[in-house]
């Protein structure tokens, strides 16, 4: 019988029988796939990372070389100050100036890295377990809302370096920034940094700009809820604004506090008080009127300390009680008879008798209208210029005493009259200034030369443009606000020529002082002392006899006069103490007639208030050059109305002059005849 195992052999070659090896090739297979997937796959990883390493390196090449970049500067702040340090206005592209880290309450820093970056100190500038994070969220969420995965670092270079567009080359260079600024400084350094570039909204960059314009406080003294409100506001600044949209605000400031809470940034307990006693925005008081200050010290800055490079604050003369009794009593003013007389606008300037500008409003509301009328606008005086025509009449050897003619004026066909259209003869200087007499005052600038008034006026401080001609004592050349008080400020100091000044000092964010103004600081003597005694004891009249009688201060020396233009178009009363000269002006910006709006009706009444407020609790002081003993001034008072102006002046008589009353004649008059 035949061995099969033998068969079996020999069919298999004469060997043993190989095994089977069908699960074996199966396995090879298996692993082929495996290792070919990896491979591929590394081949890939290998050819990404060059890939992104090109695409980085291309979008480098668009950047300035690391080596050159740097932090550019941040825009300089302007604080500029009230005499007291208080904060008047914020100047400059920012809103606000630098802040240091160490000036900040520790919570303020601690809310932006809470709810923008918790991860801040351990990351490199990118976090990709932030950006991870972000997008399974934003997955998540299935568009309830989209959360971003940029790091503070990250949004600090985009605000030094790059624009706001969303795009992923924009995202590259920012990435490639950030790993820069954490190469080149602290994670403290760039926390300040973002702190005082990120924009909060309504033109504030920084916390400190943020702070005040929402708090009206130093970012140095906000609350915990404050500091949520200011973090959770960089998100979205125009939609989470908190004067705009508190609603909005709070509920972003709660995640805020929350997120604090989790991170061990504050307290449960602090963190509950803060949500149950919210922050709030707050409303601008007033009309704003210390803006027109600061404009104003912003127009003067350039002459002092030319180019700024850096913050900077600047000391003023301002006083907060008085630019807020100025405010007030403008407002008030035209509130109550504003409409009903046809009068839209005010201005109020005030300053030491050595120019010192003590309260500045150019205007009902600064947020409505810019412009500035105590520095700017160019009106007609009025009859309040004709103190520089008696000056130059006493100047001229004439005395308060001296008698000229009230009556009628011909100036080859231009006929002044006075508002009550009657003359009383003959009338001391004094009387005539008082009660305003036009004649008098015509008369008087053709005795002494109309040329002669417009140097008296522009060496008292006048600088705008004078016509020399025969309408001039009546106030026809237009002035600003503030030349024709700072004219009037000899009067009140002895007879010292002053030149208005608002900038007292000026230092840097160092400490360091650029600018100190000294003492003894102006043109000197511009008028004799008792040519100073003359004109107080005549525009004492003004207001104890004159047009001015509403205005008298209770207990004080004061002097002043009142000024009113063609169809009641402008009303003026400057009037002054030896301690304050301010000068009121009422009107339309389109110059519209007023309703016979007159200096002696609201300019008066605002500046009685605002004098009274000034004076209040302060030791009188008469006015310089004693009590010049002149007779008492009779008679009914009369306007400086216009009325004599309603005939336009001949161009043939604006220059010619007309001999009065000869047996006194100036000394001008004399010497080249009339």
């Amino acid at each position: 019988m035949p061995d099969n195992r033998r068969s079996r052999s020999s069919r298999g070659g004469g060997g043993e029988a190989p095994k089977p090896k069908p699960k074996r090739r199966r396995g090879r297979r298996g692993r082929s796939f495996l290792g070919g997937l990896f491979y591929w796959g590394f081949v890939a990883g290998i050819w990404g990372v060059i890939g992104l390493a090109a695409l980085i390196a291309f979008y480098a090449t668009k950047l300035p070389p690391i080596d050159q970049l740097s932090v550019p500067k941040r825009p300089p702040n302007i604080a500029i100050l009230a005499s007291d340090g208080s904060l008047l206005a914020n100047r400059g592209e920012t809103g606000g100036r630098t802040v240091t880290l160490k000036e900040l309450p520790p919570y303020l820093p601690k809310a932006f890295i809470a709810i923008e970056d918790r991860r801040f100190y351990s990351h490199y500038g990118v976090d990709p377990i932030g950006v991870t994070r972000a997008l399974v969220r934003n997955v998540a969420s299935r568009g309830g809302g989209v959360q971003g995965g940029s790091t503070l670092t990250q949004q600090l270079a985009k605000n030094l370096f790059l624009t706001q567009e969303r795009t992923a080359s924009r995202k590259i260079q920012e990435a490639i920034l950030s790993v820069w600024l954490e190469r080149a400084y602290s994670k403290d350094q760039i926390l300040e940094l973002y702190l005082n570039r990120v924009y909060f909204g309504s033109g504030a960059y920084g916390v400190e700009a943020a702070s005040q314009k929402y708090f009206g406080k130093s970012a140095r003294a906000v609350t915990l809820s404050e500091a949520a409100i200011l973090a959770g506001l960089v998100q979205a600044p125009s939609r989470l604004a908190p004067n705009r949209n508190p609603e909005a605000a709070q509920a972003r400031a709660e995640l805020v506090l929350q997120a604090m809470a989790r991170e061990g940034y504050a307290d449960a307990k602090s963190v509950k008080v803060a949500i149950e006693k919210p922050a709030e925005a707050v409303r601008p008081a007033g009309a704003g009127s210390s803006n027109y200050a600061a404009d104003y010290v912003m127009d003067v800055l350039d002459d002092f300390i030319g180019r700024i490079d850096g913050d900077i604050t600047v000391q003023t003369t301002i006083e907060p009680a008085l630019q807020s009794a100025a405010e007030r009593i403008i407002n008030e003013e035209l509130n109550a008879r504003g409409a009903k007389l046809n009068v839209s606008q005010g201005a109020i300037v005030a300053m030491t008798p050595d120019g010192g500008v003590r309260a500045l409003v150019g205007g009902r509301n600064y947020s409505e209208s810019q412009f500035n009328r105590a520095v700017a606008a160019r009106r007609q005086p009025g009859s309040a210029f004709k103190p520089f025509v008696y000056l130059a009449a006493l100047e001229a050897g004439l005395t308060p005493e001296t008698l000229r003619e009230d009556g009628p004026v011909n100036i080859r066909g231009w006929r002044p009259e006075n508002f009550s259209r009657r003359y009383s003869g003959a009338v001391p200087l004094a009387k005539a200034l008082a009660l305003s007499l036009n004649t008098v005052a015509v008369k008087l600038g053709q005795e002494v030369g109309p040329k002669n008034v417009v140097r008296v006026a522009q060496r008292l401080g006048i600088h705008s443009p004078l016509q020399p001609n025969a309408s001039l004592p009546l106030g026809t050349s237009e002035v600003s606000p503030l030349e024709l008080v700072a004219a009037y400020a000899p009067f009140a100091n002895g007879g010292a020529g002053v030149i208005p000044y608002i900038v007292v000092r000026v230092k840097s964010a160092d400490g360091k002082t650029i600018y100190n103004r000294g003492s003894g600081v102006g043109p000197g003597r511009v008028v004799e002392p008792d040519k100073v005694a003359m004109m107080n004891a005549m525009m004492r009249e003004t207001l104890t006899a004159g047009t001015a009688r509403k205005a008298e201060l209770p207990g004080w020396d004061a002097a002043g006069k009142t000024g009113t233009t063609q169809d009641f178009r402008d009303a003026w009363f400057v009037g002054y103490t030896a301690r304050l000269v301010a000068g009121v002006w009422f009107g339309n910006d389109d110059n519209a007639p007023t309703r016979k709006v007159g200096g002696s009706g609201l300019p008066v009444d605002a500046w009685s208030k605002f004098m009274r407020a000034a004076h209040q609790n302060v030791p009188p002081v008469p006015l310089p050059g004693g009590r010049y003993q002149i007779a008492p001034v009779d008679g009914a008072p009369s306007d400086e109305s216009p009325v004599a102006q309603l005939a336009p002046v001949p161009p043939a008589a604006m220059t010619d002059r007309v001999r009065v009353i000869p047996q006194e004649r100036g000394i001008l008059e004399r010497l080249f005849g009339g």
